[in-house]
């Protein structure tokens, strides 16, 4: 039997990440977050003071991302996630990433990846495929509840004013942009709770895979 290969895409807060970890748990599969990789050479960019229209050296910063860096909890805030819309977007930093995440998605063992573009550019193959997404305001609500906690001065109207700048943003790049792959199942959670977000997402796994 050939490796178990599964990709999540779908747009920012949408809770394909959350079901994408759940998943690899279940079937014991090393995972992926690819957005943490955008996300990584954001904050050096930022750390470094380099400018975003400066492509060469932006992509020349993404060749040195290591794993280790994707454990920092600055990755996760909202400027972050700012930073990683805007440095995804240019070609040289999504050229530089690619065969990191190609590598990772065909070893030996299988892997869980998600990200904007598993589906349709790094994992073609992919075993299985889902787009996750929902509507903006409830995905703006969502990410809302989890910033506020650091952010106490963060408005929802914020949170969502970022989220349609996101998608706007992902859909209309020109290298890799987001969308949804033809063979793809879609997934929308607008009116899921997490519990019943995960259960439709095994439930599409299994079906995917003959009911295993």
């Amino acid at each position: 039997m050939s490796p178990l290969l599964i990709a999540f895409d779908g747009p920012a807060a949408s809770g394909k990440g959350t079901l994408a970890s759940i998943i690899a748990a279940d079937y014991g599969l090393p995972f992926l977050d690819t957005g943490l990789l955008y996300r990584a050479v954001g904050h050096v960019a930022r750390e470094r003071g380099l400018d975003l229209e400066d492509a060469k050296t932006l992509g020349e910063a993404a060749q040195f991302i290591h794993p280790t860096l994707l454990e920092d909890d600055a990755l996760r805030g909202r400027e972050a996630g700012e930073w990683a819309s805007r440095v995804a977007a240019i070609p040289e930093v999504r050229a530089a990433l690619k065969q990191f995440q190609i590598d990772f998605a065909h070893q030996s063992t299988g892997a869980v990846l998600d990200g904007r573009d598993i589906g349709t550019v790094i994992a073609p193959d992919a075993t299985v495929k889902l787009f996750v997404t929902a509507e903006p305001e409830t995905r703006a609500k969502r990410r809302f509840l989890q910033l506020i906690k650091a952010n106490s001065a963060l408005t929802f109207e914020d949170v969502l004013s970022d989220i349609r700048i996101r998608d706007e943003r992902d859909s209309s790049r020109s290298s890799a942009p987001l969308e949804m792959a033809r063979d793809a199942v879609l997934l929308d959670t607008t009116n899921l709770d997490i519990e019943a977000a995960i259960e439709a997402a095994r439930s599409i796994v299994k079906a995917r895979r003959g009911g295993v």
